[in-house]
């Protein structure tokens, strides 16, 4: 499945697998081993013959294209995906013409290593001030951490929360690991309050789904011009750090890459307003 997620043509697995059953047969013998993965001496024997042709198919399709890539993959969360980047899209294709393009979901973390595994160009999701080793970053919006609760909660601010000497209702948030939840962990901590994750869910969508439902209490971000439902009601969280989203890539940008970044800093400045 990896292997084929950076196959450039529309292909699936079985096929793939297949095909190099078919290849093994036809050689009489293994090219790798299946669980762990691990090439054969057979099987690196044929990659060191084939790696320097295909580790080169992309500069010169490249150069045959006059210096423009003809597939660029994205990797974004669904709210991104869905609310924004049709726009974006939109202004690419104006630009690049027969241009592919590839969109792949997640939440941070996941996003991040589609990146190192160059699954994926470009990422916009949530970063850190710092990019990380290798990686080259932009922030396009900053953003405030909010608490969501239902519409009918008795609570009306987060302070009436810091105040309770344990908090009883439960908190819905994105996985420990990523940088919403520990930058609001570590907020938490500098005011001597213990309030751990009850529920961890995989978007912003769903801790409102989530919320909307009396589930407990969400931590998310506010977007500007982006209505929460109609039962759900917004908690400013003064002091706490913003939360930043931005691009995230690696190596030289290409003219493409360029493109789509600035047209990405118009649509956060439409955004903000």
């Amino acid at each position: 499945m990896p292997a084929v997620r950076n196959i450039p043509y529309g292909i699936q697995q079985p096929a793939v697998s297949a095909q190099v059953a078919q290849l093994e047969e036809f050689l009489g013998v293994n090219l790798f081993q299946r669980r762990p993965f691990a090439l054969t001496g057979a099987g690196e024997k044929l990659f060191r013959f084939a790696e320097p042709f295909f580790g080169n198919l992309e500069k010169i399709a490249n150069d045959i294209q006059g210096g423009q890539t003809r597939h660029f993959r994205i990797g974004a969360s669904t709210i991104v995906l869905r609310e924004h980047m049709p726009k974006l899209l939109n202004g690419v294709h104006k630009k690049f013409a027969g241009l592919k393009i590839s969109l792949r979901e997640g939440y941070p973390a996941q996003l991040e290593s589609m990146l190192s595994k160059d699954e994926v160009d470009l990422v916009i999701t949530v970063i850190d001030r710092e990019a990380p080793a290798g990686f080259e970053s932009f922030v396009l919006l900053e953003l405030p951490m909010v608490l969501l609760v239902e519409k009918n909660s008795k609570i009306k601010s987060a302070e009436e929360l810091w105040q309770q000497d344990k908090i009883d209702e439960p908190l819905i948030c994105l996985p420990a690991h990523e940088t919403l939840t520990k930058n609001f962990q570590e907020k938490l901590a500098t005011l001597d309050v213990e309030w751990f994750p009850t529920m961890e869910a995989s978007s912003a969508d769903l801790i409102e789904t989530y919320v909307a439902n009396g589930l407990g209490v969400g931590l998310s971000v506010q977007v500007p011009g982006k209505p929460l439902p109609k039962t759900v009601r917004c908690l400013p969280l003064p002091g706490f750090p913003v939360v930043l989203v931005g691009a995230l890539w690696r190596g030289k940008k290409s003219p493409l890459l360029e493109a789509f970044l600035d047209m990405a800093k118009q649509r956060a400045a439409e955004i903000i307003g």
